[in-house]
This record gives C-alpha cells, structure tokens and sequence, in this order.
C-alpha cells in the first residue's frame, strides 16, 4: 500500500485534510518534523473532524529519522514538487511507494529532491499558479496511484 509523507508541514487544516483523506483510504500518513504546528492543534483535529482514530499516524523528529524508516521497510520514495522530472499521470506506481510533498511555502527541499527515486509533477494549465494547496495535490497523487494500483475497484 502506497504511503503519504507531509515533510515540514505549516498550516495545520492542509494536514487535517490530508489525514482525513487517509483515514478514509488507509493510507499510512507520516509527518515530518519540525512541524509548524503541535499535533494537538485544534485546527488540525477540526480539519481531520473525528476521524483521527482511523488515522495510521506516524511522527519522525527529522527527514533522517524517516529515512531510516524507509530504508528498512524498504519502497521508493516519489518527492511531488513543481519542479519534478515526470508527469504524475505518466508514471507507473508501485505498491510499496512512498508519496512525499513539502511544506505549503517552500515545497521539498533540493537536498531531500536528490534522495528520491523520482520526482513527480503534476501538470498545470496557467503559469501564473505556482502550486496547487497541498491537500489536493496530495488527494491527486495518491487517488493515481491507488487507481493505477486496482485499489479504486
């Protein structure tokens, strides 16, 4: 099963919404610190409603923390950004891969972009948008990948 990696998430309803999502997919959902809010956060549980219970929740302190992670579990990590070398749409998924997405105001950071397997992106119409909010950019990828995977059936 694919996972959703949120690294330096800012704005809390975004993670609420993005835990909501995988609540409601069973996707693994996993933050990576600093956050720019407290886990308690209300903003984050009202976003999230009263779906936090079905939401599989993990924290890691640091981007190396996670690596180590998934390093062991083993998989692909696929860092989405604007800058990403392949069209999400045209990329085959895998089941064991990991979705990564950075914070709402910079994004993945180069220096975990050269870690990734891939780097995706997702195609926009007007040049003026720089970004789609994180919550739909992540619903767009993992809804692909779940499709491409058989698990919308």
């Amino acid at each position: 099963m694919p996972q959703i990696v949120l690294v330096n998430p800012q704005i809390p309803p975004n993670t609420g919404n993005i835990a909501r999502t995988c609540a409601a997919t069973g996707t693994e959902l996993h933050l990576v610190g600093p956050l720019g809010f407290e886990i308690s956060d209300r903003y984050l549980k009202r976003a999230g409603l009263d779906y936090w219970p079905y939401v599989k929740l993990h924290y890691h302190e640091s981007i190396e923390a996670f690596q180590n992670v998934q390093q062991q579990r083993g998989g692909r990590c696929l860092g989405f950004s604007v800058r990403g070398n392949f069209n999400y749409i045209n990329f085959a998924f895998e089941t064991e891969d990991w979705l990564l997405f950075g914070s709402e105001t910079a994004g993945l950071p180069a220096s975990i972009l050269s870690t990734c397997d891939s780097t995706l992106y997702i195609p926009m119409y007007e040049p003026g948008v720089r970004s789609l909010n994180l919550s739909v950019s992540v619903a767009i990828g993992l809804f692909e990948c779940r499709r491409q995977l058989g698990y919308l059936q």
